[in-house]
């Protein structure tokens, strides 16, 4: 394979870890149009997806779609000047002047050149993977001179830590029909399985949870009535690893508010100084992405800005959002050193939040921290018992995790679970930029808590069942009616899916072999014949989804049969399948047969759609990345299909 195929795929994976320059605040009243257009490949005139497009200088960027194009808005009017780079390509520069209110065209056609990476600066240690053989060279790899220090002194530097995941299995419908877990809107997952992707290596795989992987793509349904918060939809489909078992989606979608028209937030900023978040990819990046968000706040919203290393300090009041330049200023003098007494943080910043709370408004602490936490209350059980006595404040929580090296993944999911809250891992502006603005509703306003669901199967026409994914979510049976249990919430815009491989009855169920039991009938289950004498006749599964208002004590239930019956697979159904698949293949789980990472980039292929933000293509390319580089290795597939 030639250098620029190779190039052209994992450009967009190693343009994300690009920096872009922080600019000086932009005055809301300045005039602005909107510059947009195509982007080609010189030599074959053929649509580049995922380039980055971008005015140098500010924080205006975009990546192109699937057809090439690009949209840049609120570009200041006058001359301006408009970047396009993608690792493979001559980065290209074009002027352009940008009238108020009217949209300039402007094309790009880049030429491809040798893909060198001497520009791209390492912030970690990585080490070399014997089988891994690039097909480039590299010319000059430079490396932060703080993480060459750390490095030197530390020959075993990497620290970071994920929790134990040990993938659902099969269950009998017999034994256990009802399956009973929280919702899952966090998306920290996939942002950290793209940074080992784009660094070369394998994730670990207690790093992949499934479920964030599917959930970090947006997925389009159908309205939501006026009775509840959120739809609930569901599909039937032949799994795609074992065509002959059920593939079940079920799926719940918030509608999308505009920033316009959220509610007043009392919004405070927990922000880690320690010693540890001194690097390029924390700190310095925690500032930009911040910077991201305060542009997006309005006068009646209010900000505090909480800090914490060796002890915890108030370094911003609370302020009205539109004192901007303040805000920024405050965030900008920010330096990292001592120690991490996060517990202390935590506190503080929860109490600020309640002293400015504002009634029916969005009350949010947001903790950005690479979850290094070595001073005070430290443990996990001891953030977890604080974090769950600091809710019933009515304050829910968005986590930020950033950096490499020390990671505390493990400590930050707990975290946000616990805390009436999301959890997002920033490898990057652009991650920063999804997650802050083109997701705030969802990232910043709850439209329901304590979301659970429980399905039912019809042992008529299911043997088994097991849910792929969620494995730190599930639920007691009796948990889903008792509505002093803690669950998962779902924000703004926020969509959800669960997938499910079901065994359709009278099929042999792949699992471990269990004794006969001594005491209990061990009938086999009826045919599938019998199915015509029963009431339920064509159902395969039964949904009941219990939520509460986001100041509410007391859930509400929402209920739909599920028919057994395959349909043609909606775009979305095939691209999240593809994304648990690729998420099985990560995690050598043995349920993914003989499935390989080119019927993932086929499947994803087919479910792209439009992909106007163009993360499905990312996603296609980072799989590509992934077999390209041979991550995951050989002997991991043959183990598979011994």
């Amino acid at each position: 394979m030639d250098v620029q195929r190779i190039s052209a795929r994992i450009g967009l994976v190693f343009s994300l870890t690009l920096a872009i320059a922080l600019p000086a605040p932009v005055s809301a009243q300045s005039a602005t149009g909107t510059i947009q257009g195509k982007v080609v490949d010189a030599a074959g005139n053929s649509a580049i997806t995922g380039a980055q497009v971008f005015v140098p200088g500010t924080l205006i960027g975009t990546l192109t779609d699937a057809a090439g194009a690009y949209t840049l808005e609120n570009v200041p009017a006058g001359g301006q000047v408009v970047a396009v780079r993608l690792i493979g390509y001559r980065e290209t520069r074009r002027s352009v002047t940008v009238v108020a209110n009217q949209t300039a065209v402007l094309d790009f056609s880049l030429e491809q050149t040798a893909l060198r990476i001497q520009d791209l600066v390492v912030t970690g240690v990585v080490e070399p993977t014997p089988q891994v053989k690039l097909p480039f060279t590299v010319e000059r790899l430079s490396a932060s001179a703080s993480a060459m220090r750390v490095a030197q002194a530390h020959p075993d530097y990497n620290t970071e830590s994920y929790a134990r995941i040990d993938e659902n299995d099969f269950r009998l419908v017999s034994a256990s029909p009802l399956s009973t877990f929280s919702i899952d809107v966090d998306r920290a997952s996939y942002a950290n399985v793209r940074r080992f992707i784009q660094a070369g290596e394998r994730p670990p795989a207690d790093a992949v949870r499934i479920e964030e992987l599917i959930n970090y793509f947006p997925y389009e349904w159908d309205d939501v009535s006026a009775d509840h918060p959120f739809a609930v939809e569901t599909e039937v489909w032949d799994a795609p690893w074992k065509p002959e078992h059920r593939l079940v989606r079920v799926g719940l979608r918030a509608p999308y508010v505009e920033t316009a028209h959220l509610p007043p937030s009392n919004l405070v900023f927990l922000m880690d100084v320690s010693g540890s978040m001194s690097s390029p990819d924390k700190l310095p990046l925690l500032k930009k992405a911040f910077a991201l968000l305060v542009e997006q706040l309005r006068p009646h919203d209010r900000v505090a800005i909480v800090v914490y290393a060796g002890a915890a300090g108030l370094v911003l009041p609370s302020t009205p959002g539109n004192q901007r330049g303040k805000i920024l200023q405050a965030v900008q003098q920010l330096e990292a050193g001592g120690s991490t007494a996060g517990g202390a943080g935590i506190a503080l910043a929860y109490d600020v939040a309640r002293k400015n709370f504002i009634e029916g408004g969005n009350n949010r602490v947001i903790l950005a921290t690479d979850g290094d936490f070595n001073v005070g209350a430290s443990s996990d059980g001891e953030m977890v018992q604080l974090i769950e006595k600091e809710r019933e404040s009515g304050t829910f929580l968005t986590v930020l995790g950033f950096g490499t090296g020390n990671l505390k993944d493990s400590k930050m999911e707990q975290i946000a679970d616990h805390g009436n809250g999301n959890f997002h891992y920033v490898d990057g502006l652009l991650e920063a930029r999804k997650v802050l603005v083109e997701e705030m509703g969802g990232t910043l306003l709850t439209v329901a808590k304590d979301v659970k669901l429980q399905v039912e199967f019809n042992p008529e026409r299911a043997a088994a069942y097991r849910l792929i994914g969620y494995e730190n979510r599930l639920l007691h049976d009796e948990d889903f009616n008792d509505d002093t249990k803690d669950a998962g919430e779902l924000g703004a815009g926020h969509t959800v899916t669960a997938l499910y491989e079901v065994v359709p009855a009278g099929l042999p169920v792949p699992r471990g072999s269990v004794d006969s039991l001594r005491y209990q009938p061990t009938a086999d289950p009826p045919p599938v014949e019998a199915a015509a004498t029963s009431t339920f006749e064509d159902e395969l599964l039964y949904v009941k989804v219990r939520y509460k208002a986001p100041d509410g004590t007391e859930s509400k239930l929402l209920a739909h049969a599920v028919s057994d019956r395959v349909t043609s697979p909606s775009g979305g159904f095939r691209f999240a399948a593809a994304v648990a698949g690729f998420g099985m293949l990560l995690r050598d789980s043995p349920h993914a047969g003989d499935y390989t990472l080119d019927d993932v980039i086929g499947l994803a292929e087919l479910g792209r759609g439009t992909d106007p933000r163009g993360y499905r293509g990312e996603f296609i390319r980072l799989v590509e990345t992934a077999r390209d580089l041979k991550l995951l290795g050989t002997a991991a597939i043959e183990d598979r299909q011994r």
